[in-house]
């Protein structure tokens, strides 16, 4: 058996950049970090090796590859003709929360595979390679930032080159300023969960727009003003830019935010949050704020929303278990 597992990611600003369409334009850029909750995924042998076994929220058993119904395991499974074995992948958090869910399971799985094959494949090359399966051989309307996120893990600046190529810049900050940034942080359940391709997909074709592309430029803008307050250790700046980000990213399409979305931000921003945001493509999820932390009681008070305790992670995708070798 082999058991891997991937982190989940928080985006803090110039998400929506990495998509092609602006990208292969403009260049795009973000800034997030992973953080300790994770996509565990796990192989074996399967006893009938005629037949392939997965077990996710559903179970299946099949046959034949195309008979899958899940489109991430059919797909990979078929491109690297892996058959008889048996799958298992369980996660920390459920999907459509903005967290980069899909992104972290496609990661771990390609990484659980390459080494049930006994193959290395570095976490750039694994981000690459998942990618490839999500955009390309899935055509769903995504960018590229979860990928990389959840492979190579840690607080990092990545720039999306017009030319495709990606570049993963960790953040240098001094430790003490790491560790009172995730004091400050405070994110919060929604208990609504979202279909992010529909927003998304709304999303790219809007990216033809004038408007919207100043709005990602200035996302990006951004993003590089955000990494020189880390880099500078000036954290105050840090919330109003998550602020500002905000502001922008919502008006990229319309299922972003919603009333209730912003009747909370306003509740935040009224007792002690200095900015913050909805993770992931919008619609519901998790909200993220900056806020200093003898104001976090009220803060949690006056929303009266689950709140959710991460840290910073800074492995990425990796293996936790290996059994004896049997390829």
């Amino acid at each position: 058996m082999i058991i891997t597992k991937t982190p989940f990611r928080v985006s803090f600003c110039g998400g929506g950049s990495d998509i092609r369409d602006f990208y292969k334009e403009y260049g795009g850029c973000v800034l997030s970090t992973s953080i300790n909750k994770y996509m565990y995924i796990s192989i074996h042998p399967y006893f009938d090796n005629n037949k392939t076994a997965l077990k996710y929220s559903e179970n299946e058993i099949v046959d034949d590859l195309s008979q899958i119904k899940h489109s991430i395991f059919r797909t990979v499974l078929n491109d690297m003709d892996i058959s008889g074995v048996e799958i298992v992948s369980t996660a920390d958090i459920p999907s459509g929360t903005g967290l980069g869910s899909s992104s972290s399971f496609t990661v771990g799985l390609l990484h659980t595979l390459y080494c049930f094959q006994g193959k290395y494949t570095s976490k750039s090359e694994l981000a690459k390679k998942a990618c490839r399966v999500e955009i390309d051989l899935l055509g769903n309307p995504i960018g590229k930032q979860d990928q990389y996120a959840a492979a190579c893990g840690g607080l990092n600046f990545i720039s999306f080159h017009q030319d495709d190529n990606v570049s993963v810049e960790p953040i240098i900050t001094r430790s003490s300023t790491l560790k009172n940034l995730q004091e400050n942080l405070v994110m919060f359940y929604t208990g609504i969960t979202h279909d992010a391709n529909v927003i998304l997909s709304e999303q790219k074709e809007n990216i033809s727009k004038r408007d919207k592309v100043d709005n990602l430029k200035k996302m990006c803008s951004l993003a590089k003003d955000m990494k020189y307050s880390l880099e500078h250790n000036q954290l105050l700046d840090f919330g109003t830019i998550l602020n500002e980000g905000w502001l922008l990213k919502k008006e990229l399409a319309s299922g972003v935010s919603n009333s209730h979305i912003d009747d909370l931000y306003e509740c935040a921003m009224k007792n002690g949050a200095l900015g913050g945001k909805l993770l992931g493509a919008g619609g519901g999820g998790f909200l993220l704020f900056y806020c200093e932390k003898e104001k976090q009681k009220v803060l949690e008070e006056a929303l009266g929303l689950k709140r959710f305790y991460f840290n910073f992670e800074h492995d990425g995708t990796s293996v936790v278990y290996i059994g004896d070798k049997y390829w």
